[in-house]
């Protein structure tokens, strides 16, 4: 029996994805994409180059095809005057399975993003915590991803940790490296370098331990996570869930 583990239950989402919805996930992730670049441009200084955020933010779009047209529109828009004023906040709580949850949202209205992150734990059998109620169970890293086919695992191995690695794995389904989430922008220009552009480059919480979660409260707790991730002020969900990988495929393909 596998056990599927991962903060980023990106096997759930990419099965759901594939039956018919790419282009209304594809159209939300680039307005979430484009809130993230305007916000990292306001924040700091429009050009990437003395911009680190700003240009992990465009890493991360162009990793998911954002036309450049749309990159730079919402660089454009940050420097408007009556652009919107974003913070990033997060909430912790726990889901069904007393699974720890972490949401990071980015917003223009607190109250408002408050009100629906709670709504969605109550509705779907979770708890919404204190800050620091379940935090200290994640870790802050840099998460950097390519496709399979972009190298041989030693290849890519041997670049990643010249380029400040502490973790790589390489399987079928392509090469992850970690490393402390300061250095992920640079780390990812050097991959840059030896690789071309990545499939996906993030800062993660990345869950210190695991928790079990079993059929009964599976479904419940997938529901959870996926109502957050549809809320347009959601930039990301963490969990430490840990469920058999043909139950989690099951659950994907009847969302």
């Amino acid at each position: 029996m596998q056990v599927f583990k991962m903060a980023g239950h990106s096997q759930f989402k990419n099965i759901m994805h594939r039956k018919g919805r790419q282009d209304a996930a594809r159209s939300k992730l680039f307005s979430k994409l484009s809130k993230e670049i305007t916000v990292a441009a306001r924040m700091g200084d429009p050009n990437p180059d003395a911009n680190p955020r700003l240009r992990l933010a465009i890493q991360n779009a162009r990793a998911q095809s954002m036309p450049k047209e749309n990159i730079q529109r919402a660089i454009n828009k940050s420097q408007v005057g009556d652009c919107a004023d974003y913070e990033e906040i997060f909430y912790e709580g726990y889901g069904p399975g007393g699974v720890a949850i972490v949401v990071e949202a980015l917003t223009d209205n607190r109250n408002r993003t408050a009100s629906n992150v709670r709504a969605a734990f109550s509705k779907q059998g979770g708890t919404l915590g204190e800050t620091g109620s379940v935090l200290f169970m994640f870790r802050r890293i840099g998460r950097i991803t390519y496709l399979p086919e972009i190298a041989a695992s030693d290849k890519f191995f041997e670049v990643a940790i010249m380029a400040g690695a502490d973790d790589v794995t390489s399987d079928e389904d392509g090469h992850v490296m970690t490393c402390e989430f300061l250095d992920v922008g640079t780390v990812s220009a050097v991959l840059e370098e030896s690789f071309g552009a990545a499939e996906d480059v993030r800062v993660i919480w990345e869950p210190c331990l695991f928790t079990s979660v079993d059929y009964k409260k599976a479904p419940q707790l997938m529901a959870l996570i996926s109502v957050l991730e549809d809320d347009e002020d959601v930039r990301n969900v963490y969990a430490n869930f840990e469920i058999d990988d043909e139950l989690l495929s099951n659950l994907a393909r009847k969302a």
